[in-house]
């Protein structure tokens, strides 16, 4: 043979044999590789039709849920021929509240309506006191409740009020409340010092709680200072008062009320070891409406001092006050109380009493106060001054039950 081997001697290290395996291994690679490319891209194309036809069907969805919400707005129609949707809340007295979207709870005039429409089922007190659960709408001044068993129909003037369920629980609680239900108040905390040449600590407190139902009123308050100074190296209290009563108002006309109270006071600087005032007598509600409210008040009482001096004083009194509270804004708020004691067993004789404070609520719990406090009592025992005024700042907190 040309290549040197005997007959059936098999050449060794000169095999060609894997260099077709390899070329055909490649090609089978490369189109291997093409199918997996077309199949992603078909999967690729395949999820970006799901995506666009889930945003497609969500937005149609959203578009739906927002005109089904329009739909089922309530509907408050003014004489001017404005048109409000939002979601009533109630009418009680001369307003009727909406909640709207866009500019929160608006208060309107009962007397600017001309139709109201609701897709929710509200509760309405008819003339007459008749109580009507349904659906309500209006039709040529004549305001129709449609309720599950039978429809009822009045005169829109004529309704008396109007509430939603939120509402409704409200009233129902107010109906016949517990001796622990509906009080609300709040505590304050004051602290100042001082450090250098002097030293001085200030610290108040103060607590006041209201009881309100539908037919009278209970207050409980109670205000306290104390400080002291310490002067080369000396210390004592520089002032010391405690303050404490209660107030019971009730109802005794849509305006008018009768009251009674019970106060209570201490005054290391006046001498003055308790004060004791027992009296009642009647008020009106001058102005009440959303933003300001003044009573005016007066009746008699009797008063009982007692001072350090061994000096004891019984008298009796006429008074006669107010108290107005008037909301700045939506989160501040004045108040102010004034009461004018005159002495009837000695004539010429008086004290006043009268308070100023200022809140603004930073949280729903928790507010800022400043508060001003005078007492002024035309006769003080000899040496001492006839006002004693407190300011004082702080934190308050908050509660409601």
């Amino acid at each position: 043979m040309k290549d040197g081997r005997r007959p059936g001697e098999k050449r060794v290290g000169m095999a060609r044999e894997p260099e077709p395996k390899l070329a055909i291994t490649t090609v089978v690679l490369s189109v291997s590789g093409a199918a997996e490319r077309k199949t992603l891209q078909q999967s690729v194309q395949l999820e970006e039709d799901l995506l666009m036809s889930s945003l497609r069907a969500g937005s149609l969805l959203l578009l739906a849920g927002c005109l089904s919400m329009a739909l089922r707005a309530d509907q408050v129609t003014l004489k001017n021929g404005d048109r409000l949707t939002g979601a009533i809340i109630k009418k009680d007295g001369d307003k009727v509240t909406l909640r709207s979207e866009f500019f929160g709870e608006v208060a309107i005039p009962w007397s600017a309506v001309t139709s109201v429409k609701s897709d929710t089922a509200l509760h309405v007190v008819l003339p007459g006191e008749k109580e009507v659960n349904g659906t309500i709408d209006t039709r040529n001044s004549i305001i129709r409740v449609t309720a599950p068993s039978a429809a009822e129909t009045a005169p829109l003037a004529g309704v008396v009020t109007i509430r939603n369920d939120a509402e409704q629980r409200k009233h129902e609680r107010l109906l016949a409340p517990g001796w622990l239900d509906l009080w609300a108040g709040h505590f304050d905390l004051g602290l100042a010092l001082a450090r250098g040449n002097a030293r001085t600590n200030t610290f108040t407190t103060a607590f006041e709680a209201a009881r309100v139902t539908r037919a009278d009123e209970i207050k409980l308050h109670y205000n306290q200072i104390y400080a002291t100074a310490t002067v080369k190296g000396a210390s004592e209290a520089t002032a010391e008062a405690v303050r404490g009563g209660w107030l019971y108002d009730r109802k005794a006309g849509s305006r008018t009320f009768v009251n009674a109270f019970n106060d209570y006071e201490f005054d290391r600087f006046q001498n003055l070891d308790l004060r004791f005032a027992l009296g009642g007598g009647f008020g009106v509600h001058a102005i009440k409406n959303d933003g300001t409210t003044l009573d005016l008040l007066a009746g008699v009482s009797y008063n009982r001092e007692q001072f350090n001096t061994g000096l004891t004083r019984n008298s009796a009194e006429a008074y006669w006050g107010d108290d107005w509270a008037y909301k700045l804004s939506g989160r501040s708020s004045l108040t102010q109380s004034f009461r004018m004691f005159n002495n009837l067993t000695t004539p010429g004789r008086y004290r006043m009493n009268f308070d100023l404070g200022s809140s603004t609520v930073l949280r729903k719990w928790l507010s800022w106060q400043v508060a001003a406090s005078d007492r002024f009592l035309s006769d003080p025992v000899p040496g001492r001054q006839r006002n004693d005024i407190v300011l004082t700042t702080g934190f308050r907190v908050n509660f409601a039950r």
